[in-house]
C-alpha cells in the first residue's frame, strides 16, 4: 500500500468510519452510534465482496444502520447494562441515584456547575458547597441530566 489510491479504497474508508463511530460510542452514552458503526462495517463487507457504486454504499448504510438499531439495541442494552427493573414511578427512578457515591472530575461550586463520574458516565453536577476536583461526593437528587451532590 504505497500510493494514496491504495488507501482510498471504499472498504478501508468504511472500516475507518465504522471504527470511529464505535470509539465515539465509548464517549457518548446511549448505545446508538454503535449500530451506525456496525452499519459502516456492513458496507465494508459489501465493498470487499462486490464492486459497488457510492450511491449503493450509501443506501446500504442508510438501511443497515437503523435496521440493526431496531433489531439489536434492546438485546445488547440488556446484555451490557443488565435487564434492569421497570420503574413504576419517578420516585423509584430517583432512588436509583440518591445516596450513591460519585467522583468529582471538575470542581463544583454553588455558582458554577462541574462534572462528576457516576457508573462510568460523566454527568453535570451542582452543589451548595465547593467540591474540589478529585474528591468523592454523594448524590442528593437528580434533575434531568444534572446531579445535585454534596461532600461525603
Amino acid at each position: 500500500m504505497g500510493t494514496w489510491g491504495d488507501w482510498l479504497r471504499p472498504e478501508l474508508i468504511w472500516f475507518v468510519i465504522g471504527l470511529i463511530l464505535l470509539l465515539l460510542e465509548l464517549m457518548l452514552p446511549g448505545l446508538v452510534l454503535f449500530f451506525f458503526g456496525l452499519g459502516a462495517w456492513v458496507v465494508t463487507l459489501a465493498c470487499f465482496l462486490f464492486d459497488i457504486y457510492l450511491e449503493t454504499q450509501l443506501i446500504i448504510f442508510i438501511f443497515a444502520s437503523p435496521l440493526l438499531l431496531l433489531l439489536l439495541r434492546r438485546r445488547l442494552k440488556s446484555l451490557f447494562f443488565g435487564r434492569g427493573s421497570r420503574f413504576d414511578n419517578l420516585a423509584e427512578l430517583e432512588d436509583e441515584y440518591v445516596g450513591k457515591r460519585v467522583k468529582v472530575l471538575e470542581a463544583v461550586s454553588p455558582t458554577e456547575a462541574g462534572k462528576v463520574e457516576f457508573r462510568g458516565t460523566v454527568w453535570e453536577a451542582e452543589a451548595d458547597e465547593v467540591l474540589p476536583e478529585g474528591t468523592m461526593a454523594v448524590i442528593t437528587s437528580k434533575n434531568n441530566i444534572t446531579l445535585k451532590v454534596k461532600s461525603v
